[in-house]
C-alpha cells in the first residue's frame, strides 16, 4: 500500500500506537485524526457528541441487528492482542446515535489542561496550527493539511486528485449515507484471454488422457480500516460514508465472491475483521484460510486462502521480517508461504508454492526492502525445493511497494541485481528525486542473518558457493551483486495495450502507480516468458488470461480509489494459469 505517512502507518516499530503521553489513559486519544476532514462539524460540536456517546468503562454501542451484515456482527470490540481500543469515531454516521444539535456552549466545558495532556498533535502539526492562528487565520479541520513530516509526493501523483474536495457539511450536521451520495460510474475492466496461445489438447499416457490443471489466482490489498482511519488525508477526495467499514466490507466480500478465485493472496487484512467477519465469510464459500499478522502489535497482516475442493494444504510457513539485534530488519512486515497440492483425480500434479507479502513502504529505505525480499526468497527456495534440487512452480504475490522496472522489480524478474553505486532511495523507484542518496552497502544485509548473497540459507549454500565466499573473505572483497535461483516473470505487462499508458494498481489522493504484482514460474512456451530472461524451468505455469488493469483516465472517471463501488485504494489482480501433468512438463514447446 502506498502511504505518505509511512513512519506511522507502515512498519515503523512503535510501542505506543496511539501516541498517548505518560500518565494519560489510552481511552482518551487525541481528536486531531478525526477532525482533519473537509466539511466536518467544529471541534466543540464533535466533542459534545463524543462525550455523550462514549464513557470509559461502558460497553460500546453496537449496530442494531437489522442493519448488521448477514455474515457476522459489526461489533466494535477488538481482539485482546491488538493495540488499545480507540473511542467511537464521532464522524462515523453508523457507529453512534446522533444527538440533536444543542445550543452552542451548553454543558460544554473544555479544559485546556486536559486537552493539552491527551494525545497532542505531532510537533510539526502544532507548529503549523499556531502559525495560522498567529497570522489571524481561522482554524479549519481539513484533510487538505500537509501530510506529516517525512512524507512526500510519490512518483506518479495524479494532479486531478489533488484538487478534489468534499462538499462542506454545516455545523451540527453529519455526512449522509453512501446511498444518498451522487452515484459514480463503475470501473470497467475486461478479461484478456490468452488461452489460444497455449496447447489445450490432453496428453495420452498408456491409453489414459491427462488433462492439464487450470486454476485462478488473485492478489488484493483490501485496505485495513485502522490504517485508513490513521491516514484520512490520503482519502480527501472520497465522500466520507464510503470509507465506513460497514459500507466497505460488503463490497469487498461481494468482489471476492464475484471473482471466485481458486487462490487468493490478501494484504492489509485487519485481524479483528479477519477473525470475526472475513474468515467466516470465506469459509462459508468453501475456502481454507491461513493468516499471519504483522509483528509489533500492528493491527493487520497477510492472508492466503484457497478452495478446499481444488487444493489441499501440504504446509504453511509464516515469515517475520523483524529480527532482534539486526538494525536493518527492525520493521514489522511479514510474509506467508503455503505449499499446496492440486486435487485432480485424472493425473499426478506437482505441488505449487504460493507466497504472499507486503514489503515496507518507505521509499528511502531500499536496503530494508531488499533484505526483506531476500528473507522471503530464501524461504521460498527451501519450501519449494524438490528431491532433484529443482523447485516446484512458484507464485509470488503481494504489495511490493516498488514500481515496474525499478531495481527491486528487475531483481525479482531477472534473478540478479548489480547494485554497485546504487542509492537506497532509488531501489523501489517510487520517487523521481529521492532525497536519500546513501549508497547501498556491500553486502546489503549482515552475514549474521544466515542468508547468502544468492538468497539461500547458509545450510543450502553449495560447496562451490562456500569456497567463493571464503575466497572473497580472504581477499577482503565482496561482490556488489545479489542473486536468487527462482525463474519468475510478471503476469502483467504494466502498459495498457490500447493506449500504451502505464497500468495502475493503487490510487488515492497522493499517488496513482503500480506496486502490486503476481510473479510466477513461467513454463517453457509461456506467453509472458521474455527473451532477455533466463531459460524457464521445466516445471512451470502457463498464463491463460488476466483481468485487465486501467490507467489514470479510467480512474479519473470514477473519482479515484476508494469510491462507491471499489472499496480499497488498490485494485485486485486476477489471473488464470495452466499446470501440465508432471510427465508432460518437459514436452511443452515454444508457441
Amino acid at each position: 500500500m502506498i502511504r505518505g505517512r509511512y513512519m506511522r502507518r507502515h512498519h515503523g516499530r512503535h510501542t505506543n500506537g496511539n501516541n498517548v503521553r505518560p500518565g494519560v489513559s489510552p481511552n482518551h486519544p487525541m481528536f486531531s485524526r478525526y477532525l482533519n476532514t473537509v466539511g466536518f462539524p467544529p471541534a466543540q460540536t464533535v466533542y459534545y457528541h463524543w462525550r455523550h456517546c462514549y464513557q470509559p468503562g461502558h460497553v460500546w454501542w453496537t449496530q442494531p441487528s437489522h442493519l448488521q451484515h448477514r455474515w457476522s456482527s459489526f461489533s466494535t470490540f477488538r481482539h485482546p492482542s491488538s493495540r488499545p481500543p480507540r473511542p467511537l469515531d464521532p464522524y462515523n454516521w453508523r457507529q453512534t446515535e446522533i444527538l440533536p444539535h444543542t445550543q452552542p456552549g451548553r454543558d460544554l466545558k473544555l479544559s485546556a489542561g486536559l486537552m493539552d495532556r491527551s494525545n497532542s498533535e505531532p510537533p510539526k502539526k502544532r507548529k503549523r496550527s499556531s502559525d495560522r492562528m498567529q497570522a489571524g487565520e481561522k482554524s479549519q479541520c481539513s484533510p487538505e493539511c500537509s501530510p506529516p513530516k517525512g512524507s512526500r509526493n510519490p512518483k506518479g501523483s495524479p494532479e486531478w486528485l489533488h484538487n478534489v474536495t468534499c462538499t462542506p457539511v454545516p455545523p451540527g450536521k453529519f455526512p449522509s449515507s453512501p446511498n444518498q451520495s451522487p452515484s459514480t460510474p463503475e470501473l470497467k475492466r475486461h478479461w484478456e484471454d490468452l488461452s489460444h496461445l497455449c496447447n489445450a489438447a490432453p496428453s495420452v499416457n498408456g491409453g489414459r488422457q491427462k488433462w492439464p490443471f487450470d486454476f485462478s489466482v488473485m492478489s488484493y490489498n483490501i485496505l485495513s480500516q485502522d490504517l485508513l482511519c490513521d491516514n484520512t488525508y490520503l482519502y480527501r477526495h472520497c465522500h466520507p460514508p464510503i470509507l465506513d467499514w460497514h459500507h466497505r466490507y460488503p463490497n469487498i466480500i461481494k468482489e471476492l465472491e464475484q471473482h471466485s478465485a481458486d487462490i487468493m493472496c490478501l494484504q492489509e487484512v485487519q485481524e479483528d475483521h479477519y477473525k470475526q467477519q472475513i474468515k467466516p465469510s470465506l469459509e462459508s464459500l468453501g475456502y481454507h484460510c491461513e493468516y499471519k499478522r504483522r509483528t509489533g502489535l500492528k493491527p493487520d497482516g497477510c492472508a492466503v486462502v484457497f478452495k478446499r475442493e481444488r487444493f489441499s494444504l501440504v504446509s504453511c510457513h509464516p515469515i517475520e521480517y523483524f529480527q532482534c539485534g539486526i538494525p536493518l530488519l527492525d520493521r514489522d512486515n511479514v510474509g506467508l508461504i503455503v505449499l499446496l497440492r492440486p486435487i485432480d483425480p485424472h493425473c499426478s500434479l506437482t505441488n505449487i508454492c504460493v507466497a504472499n507479502t507486503h514489503l515496507l513502504y518507505n521509499p528511502r529505505r531500499g536496503d530494508i526492502k531488499l533484505a526483506q525480499l531476500a528473507m522471503l526468497l530464501a524461504e521460498i527456495s527451501r519450501v519449494a525445493q524438490l528431491p532433484d534440487s529443482n523447485v516446484c512452480p512458484v507464485l509470488l504475490c503481494g504489495d511490493f511497494n516498488s514500481v515496474p522496472w525499478s531495481p527491486l522489480y528487475r531483481f525479482i524478474r531477472d534473478s540478479r541485481l548489480e547494485y554497485d553505486g546504487l542509492p537506497i532511495g532509488k531501489v523501489s523507484g517510487q520517487e523521481e528525486n529521492p532525497r536519500g542518496q546513501r549508497i547501498l552497502s556491500v553486502p546489503i544485509w549482515p552475514r549474521c542473518l544466515g542468508i547468502s548473497q544468492q538468497c539461500l540459507y547458509e545450510s543450502q549454500t553449495t560447496d562451490s558457493d562456500l569456497r567463493d565466499l571464503k575466497r572473497a573473505e580472504l581477499d577482503g572483497f565482496t561482490k556488489s551483486s545479489i542473486e536468487h535461483c527462482l525463474k519468475l516473470t510478471s503476469a502483467y505487462s504494466h502498459y495498457l495495450k490500447e493506449s500504451g499508458q502505464p497500468e495502475i494498481t493503487t490510487c488515492h489522493s497522493r499517488t496513482a502507480i503500480t506496486v502490486d504484482y503476481i510473479f510466477y514460474s513461467a513454463a517453457l512456451g509461456d506467453v509472458m516468458a521474455q527473451a532477455e530472461c533466463s531459460v524457464p524451468p521445466e516445471k512451470g505455469l502457463q498464463l491463460l488470461g488476466r483481468l485487465s488493469l486501467v490507467g489514470e483516465d479510467e480512474l479519473q472517471k470514477v473519482n479515484g480509489l476508494p469510491n462507491q463501488h471499489n472499496s480499497s485504494d488498490h485494485l485486485p489482480l486476477l489471473t488464470r494459469f495452466r499446470l501440465h501433468p508432471q510427465a508432460e512438463q518437459k514436452h511443452l514447446q515454444v508457441s
